[in-house]
């Protein structure tokens, strides 16, 4: 259904966007509604990802918010990184890799949890 594809990658533009991991949103969607292998979700993850980024690179560019400084090393490693998760998950059976891509959005979840206490509700004591 062509609506939720774009309903699917409005979501996931406005997250990637907000900085908030649009790839995640994107990932879950494509395997909870559209029933994705989880490789093939995060491959197609990668493939949309690209015009985000560089949608978001060029207005935060405008907006002088990025240091290219730790961002070209930040890049060069993450390349590194990135091939070395290809590999793995290449080689991953797909429940292992959905297990562990779960394990990721459950310390992400808590992480913000955690971030938004000690930022808002600690400090307005």
């Amino acid at each position: 259904n062509i609506m939720s594809e774009v309903l699917i990658g409005i979501a996931s533009g406005i997250c990637t966007g907000l900085g908030l991991g649009g790839g995640s949103v994107l990932i879950l969607f494509l395997t909870l509604f559209f029933n994705f292998d989880q490789h093939i979700a995060q491959a197609t993850n990668l493939v949309c990802f690209i015009p985000s980024a560089i949608v978001s690179i060029i207005y935060n560019s405008r907006k002088k918010n990025i240091n290219f400084k730790n961002a070209i090393v930040i890049v060069i490693f993450g390349i590194i990184g990135a091939v070395a998760g290809a590999l793995v998950s290449k080689s991953m059976p797909v429940f292992n890799l959905r297990k562990w891509f779960g394990c990721f959005l459950i310390v992400i979840c808590l992480y913000e949890i955690y971030s938004y206490y000690i930022l808002y509700i600690k400090n307005k004591k």
